[in-house]
């Protein structure tokens, strides 16, 4: 119990990141979830030009972090690259400011469409690569609490920093979520009532605040390079260029330190292995100094090796993660709805509360949010200790299989909104044929949409939390910004993918003869019924098909643990 309580929170480094992460998405929210109406009703677009810029948007934001984080990885220091990225991100916001203001000020409320788009690529480049370097920046603060703390692990190390591990990023993902919700509810209502020059500036301000409290805690930061932990003490970023530009080797006292590269990392590989690094003694001096004498000379020899060496491996890492990856697209496929053809389908159904207030169909992606803010403590203090007995182990259910039942969960949440579609299309048939028939609304309340995103937001607890914690245990500290860039590009992908398919279908649909195009602009004879059931059919495939990779598919940890355990 004195362990436990020993171990229980997370260090004021990470709760900081948390509540950092948490108004990013609250900006971003406060943007991406009612860009819709702002193209269509302000801009004048089509609604597919919309639904196209909205969806092209976001699957480059998503997919940015595949190019930004090699780099961040090789090149940029993570501090200064989550301090410039979100300067441009508060940019970008700030031109989309302007955008708003300039329409409502011109006589003919017209927008600049060059400089809209300009607004939102720097909005999008800004967080591309903003995500995996903070996510990646947190993780660095974590590793330094593992290492800290590890003299209380003792028997129980590994069980002990899973746990750990699994407790960050639930809370981090929590923080998140907590700003979602606030970014979708607050914002939609503030920019539905008071326009959108304040309903776009709000976010700007946001951001202009999270640059000044990431800058508040530089005393407390854990910094590394995207080489990895190479400074366990708190260092300030200008104390770092000037160890930088004293070079490679430290004199300290009559001790000559070399760092090298490789075997910095080698160790560091090791340690998040759970293995032993090395059984270091420090009882003469003649010991470090031959020591360091044996790491400069075995270095010129064998560098050129191990960088190729250490190359490939990493190279038939990220092959290896692909599979998996490959098959949780379609779940990003189905997580593209709530944003587009769920908001269709509550615009046509009954959305009064009294007589004077409409719900938007747009606020009911907060739901989803909710339902994760809500259950996600019951996830850590019911369903974690029930999985615990029953497995008999001490971290309960796997990462693997948490995606897996958010996957199962997700078919489960499409299947329901095909069910309640079909209603849908057969009272707004029925309607035609009454004297009083309102082509845009039918009598069917917009709760009966409530269990399909109250599903979704619990798939999402098992997938998106078990996507992080697999994409960063998977990978080498070396590659942890490209683990995380691996995670939300399966959204970024996803994007491109529900967009392709959406016109695949749509060319198919319109060429039958019949002209029941499945994505009617007319409501009562589009057949998103159809494309639901099809997507609970590829995603009932990608789900089987991820089963079986499940058997074959062994983690970094338990390749370690076999290494360990081979003979001598």
């Amino acid at each position: 119990m004195d362990l436990e309580q020993k171990t229980r929170g997370l260090s004021k480094s990470c709760a900081l990141l948390i509540v950092i992460a948490g108004m990013e998405r609250y900006a971003f929210k406060g943007v991406a979830s009612n860009l819709v109406t702002y193209l269509t009703d302000v801009v004048k677009m089509s609604n597919s030009r919309a639904a196209k810029t909205v969806n092209t948007w976001a699957g480059f934001t998503s997919m940015l972090p595949l190019f930004s984080a090699p780099l961040a990885d090789t090149y940029w220091d993570r501090f200064f690259t989550i301090l410039a990225s979100s300067s441009v991100y508060f940019v970008g916001l700030v031109g989309l400011t302007w955008t708003a203001f300039a329409g409502s000020r011109s006589a003919t409320k017209t927008i600049s469409t060059c400089f809209l788009y300009s607004s939102l690529c720097l909005v999008s480049i800004g967080l591309g690569v903003l995500n995996p370097s903070l996510q990646a920046f947190g993780a660095d603060q974590l590793d330094h609490d593992l290492d800290k703390n590890s003299e209380l692990y003792s028997g129980d190390q590994k069980e002990a920093k899973a746990t750990r591990k699994t407790q960050f990023f639930q809370w981090w993902y929590f923080g998140v979520c907590t700003g979602s919700l606030m970014g979708v509810t607050v914002m939609a209502y503030i920019q539905d009532t008071f326009g959108w020059v304040l309903g776009f500036a709000i976010p700007g301000i946001a951001m202009f605040l999270l640059i000044l409290l990431f800058l508040s805690g530089c005393g407390i930061y854990v910094y590394s390079s995207g080489d990895g932990l190479k400074m366990k003490k708190t260092t300030t970023p200008f104390e770092k260029i000037l160890k930088f530009v004293q070079g490679r080797v430290v004199k300290t006292k009559k001790h000559i330190y070399t760092l090298a590269d490789e075997k910095d990392l080698d160790a560091m590989e090791l340690e998040l292995q759970e293995r032993p690094l090395c059984n270091c003694d420090d009882s003469t001096e003649t010991e470090d100094v031959e020591a360091a004498s044996t790491t400069t000379k075995g270095l010129g020899e064998e560098e050129s090796l191990k960088t190729v060496f250490s190359g490939i491996d990493n190279v038939k890492l990220v092959i290896r993660l692909l599979p998996i990856w490959t098959m949780l697209l379609m779940f990003a496929v189905i997580f593209q709805l709530p944003a587009t053809f769920f908001t269709k389908q509550g615009m046509t159904m009954k959305r009064n509360i009294g007589t004077n207030f409409r719900i938007p169909p747009a606020t009911l992606q907060s739901t989803i949010t909710l339902s994760i803010i809500l259950l996600m403590p019951l996830y850590d203090k019911i369903l974690i200790p029930i999985t615990k007995r029953i497995k008999k182990n001490g971290k309960g259910i796997s990462v693997m299989e948490r995606m897996g039942v958010g996957m199962f969960l997700s078919i489960i949440a499409i299947v329901i909104a095909a069910i309640v579609e079909r209603k849908r299309l057969d009272i707004s048939q029925k309607m035609k044929t009454l004297p009083d028939y309102d082509p845009e609304t039918v009598p069917l309340s917009i709760f009966w949409l409530l269990p399909q995103y109250i599903l979704l937001g619990i798939s999402d607890i098992f997938t998106v939390v078990g996507m992080q914690e697999f994409f960063y245990s998977e990978v080498p500290v070396r590659m942890r910004t490209m683990g995380f860039a691996l995670y939300t590009s399966v959204f970024g992908v996803g994007s491109f993918v529900s967009a392709a398919l959406i016109s695949v279908v749509e060319a198919y649909s319109s060429s039958t003869g019949d002209c029941q195009n499945w994505f009617a602009d007319d409501m009562s004879k589009a057949r998103l019924d159809n494309y639901y059931w099809l997507l609970a059919l590829t995603s009932t495939i990608s789900f089987v098909v991820y089963i079986v990779l499940c058997k074959f598919f062994k983690s970094s940890s338990d390749q370690g643990d076999e290494k360990k355990e081979s003979p001598k």
